[in-house]
């Protein structure tokens, strides 16, 4: 499953879950050439990119073109920066995309 289609797929799971936030985490190659860290936030069926501008249009992916996801962090809902909980991870996005896996 490709970046793309993992989005709207973790986004979907996300809706039934508002004690839950997804981090992702990964690379994007910048105009330069250069690999930028890269981080997604998906809460209550919306993903935020963190690091990189996100379009107003909800139905544009907030992926900049050539991103990859390589991690997955689900922590405890909302979230509170000073004292995030993790619940599961780090772990391939993938493993995140069954309702079920959502603790």
């Amino acid at each position: 499953m490709n970046s793309d289609s993992l989005l709207p797929a973790l986004e979907a799971i996300s809706r039934d879950r508002p004690d839950r936030v997804l981090r992702l985490r990964g690379m994007v190659q910048s105009a330069e050439g250069a690999e930028e860290a890269l981080e997604v936030l998906i809460f209550r069926g919306f993903s935020s990119c963190t690091t990189h501008p996100t379009d107003f249009d909800p139905d544009r992916t907030v992926l900049p073109d050539g991103a990859t996801i390589q991690t997955a962090e689900l922590l405890r809902g909302p979230l509170n920066p000073q004292q995030e909980e993790l619940l599961i991870g780090p772990l391939p996005p993938e493993q995140l995309s069954k309702a079920e896996r959502w603790i």
